[in-house]
């Protein structure tokens, strides 16, 4: 197999980028790009540690980030599995870049940044759900914030194609794969639904 070793070679195969794509990238939050991101209540989080790369879903039932100033978004961590792959990666590395989505919409907005993580009282505060605010929170300064082209969600039809989960495999059927049937998949899969409508903060 022929493989890509140099940059040189992978511009010799790609056009110039277009003016748009250029032009679109912003250091700050500016009016737009913050309109858009206020209505995104899910984002992917990538983070950067010693064992490699770590992408994280998050999500919220208002905007998944708060905007400090237009150079700083925060970003809680609510309840999840407790492995803080991607807060770990923090604590090592600052590097992170957050893809946000809204339900309907082609376009994705991409942040690229440097975070740090603080259990500052007040700060968490601001995100209390139900009497419960979350454990830490990632203050994510902004180098880049630029919009995505869409064709990748055209092309998936990401939000027209309905629901194609009826035939897929559950999180018990890969727990009981990865433990050789050990594990009580078929459990877990009946207890999931309650447990997570107790546990969402």
């Amino acid at each position: 197999m022929d493989f890509i070793e140099t940059e040189a070679a992978l511009e010799a195969l790609y056009g110039t980028p277009g003016e748009a794509s250029l032009v679109k990238v912003a250091d700050r939050l500016t009016p737009t790009y913050r309109s858009w991101i206020m209505a995104s209540r899910f984002c992917v989080l990538t983070t950067i540690g010693p064992e490699g790369t770590d992408g994280s879903p998050r999500g919220d039932d208002g905007p998944v980030v708060l905007e400090l100033d237009e150079c700083h978004l925060a970003l809680p961590d609510w309840r999840g599995n407790e492995r803080i792959d991607s807060l770990r990666n923090i604590v090592r590395d600052p590097r992170v870049s957050l893809m946000f989505m809204v339900p309907g919409s082609n376009n994705v907005v991409r942040v690229n940044g440097e975070a740090k993580l603080t259990k500052d009282a007040a700060l968490r505060a601001r995100f209390e759900k139900s009497g419960k605010p979350p454990r830490t929170v990632a203050v994510i300064r902004i180098n880049e914030i630029y919009s995505q082209c869409a064709r990748a969600i055209m092309r998936s039809k990401l939000w027209t194609s309905g629901d194609e989960s009826a035939d897929l495999p559950t999180v018990g059927d890969m727990l009981n794969e990865m433990t050789s049937g050990a594990f009580d998949g078929a459990t877990y899969d009946q207890e999931w639904p309650e447990r997570a409508k107790k546990s969402l903060w």
